[in-house]
C-alpha cells in the first residue's frame, strides 16, 4: 500500500510562500470554485515580495486560493457536506497550519478553523490585483 499524501511544500502552486504563516480571511463559492481569501505570506524569493518597512514583520499580500470544480467541502469528522451558502457561517477565519493533497482531487486544509476536506481540481493560488 502506498501513501498518496503530498504536503503543501511539495506542490508547485505554493513555491516561495509561507502558507503556515498565512491567514484565511473568508470562504465562499464563485460558480463551482471554492474561494478562500487569504493574507498570504511571501518569501523573499517570491516575484511579488517587497522589502519590509521598519514596522512590518513580514511581506503579506491579499490573495485567494481557488479550488476549481469543487464538488464537496466537509469539516473533518462530520458526515454532511457544508452547503455553499453556509461556508462563512460554518468555517471561521484563522491561521493556516497546513495543507495536503490526500489523493487525486482530495485536499485537506487545517488550522485554527479545524480540518476542512475539499474535493476539487488542483488548487490555484493568485495574488489579488491591488491596482484597481
Amino acid at each position: 500500500m502506498t501513501d498518496d499524501t503530498t504536503d503543501w511544500t511539495e506542490l508547485r502552486e505554493f513555491a516561495a510562500v509561507g502558507l503556515t504563516q498565512s491567514f484565511v480571511l473568508s470562504w465562499h463559492f464563485a460558480a463551482t470554485s471554492l474561494m478562500i481569501d487569504l493574507d498570504l505570506f511571501l518569501c523573499p524569493e517570491h516575484p511579488f515580495y517587497e522589502k519590509l518597512r521598519p514596522s512590518e514583520k513580514g511581506c503579506y499580500r491579499a490573495a485567494f486560493l481557488e479550488f476549481p470544480a469543487c464538488t464537496q467541502v466537509l469539516e473533518a469528522g462530520k458526515m454532511e457536506p457544508i452547503p455553499p451558502d453556509a461556508l462563512n457561517q460554518s468555517l471561521i477565519p484563522g491561521r493556516i497550519s497546513g495543507l495536503r493533497r490526500s489523493g487525486e482531487g482530495r485536499y485537506e486544509i487545517f488550522g485554527k478553523f479545524g480540518t476542512v476536506e475539499i474535493l476539487a481540481d488542483r488548487p490555484l493560488l493568485r495574488i489579488k490585483d491591488m491596482s484597481v
